[in-house]
């Protein structure tokens, strides 16, 4: 069992920067995919980051060359560091663990990009 505790959000003017961070329980942290995934009113949630154990990241195209992903397996956390936010960075950030077939999910942090 992996729980996952998302801290970071907040409000932010157009062109800021956050950085969100996921803790986790449990010792599967370091074999363990962590991404993140936001969700904005009335849309689905949508991947914006992964990586891998091994340490290979992807990218959503929207947030390319913005956001940052990275992970501290020694201290069981991911981060996210997000710069030149706009406001449609506006969401909720869950953070996501996947271990072969199972997935957890942190209860979310709220993103607010004012323009």
């Amino acid at each position: 069992q992996v729980q996952l505790v998302e801290s970071g959000g907040g409000l932010v003017q157009f062109g800021g920067s956050l950085r969100l961070s996921c803790a986790a329980s449990g010792r599967i942290f370091r074999l363990a995919s962590m991404a993140w995934y936001r969700q904005a009113p009335g849309k689905q949630r949508e991947l914006v980051a992964r990586v891998t154990s091994g340490g290979s990241t992807n990218y959503a195209d929207s947030v390319k060359g913005r956001f940052t992903i990275s992970r501290d397996n020694a201290k069981n956390t991911a981060y996210l560091q997000m710069s030149s936010l706009k406001p449609e960075d506006t969401g909720v950030y869950y953070c996501n663990a996947e271990l072969g077939t199972l997935f957890y999910w942190g209860q979310g942090t709220q993103v607010t990009v004012s323009s």
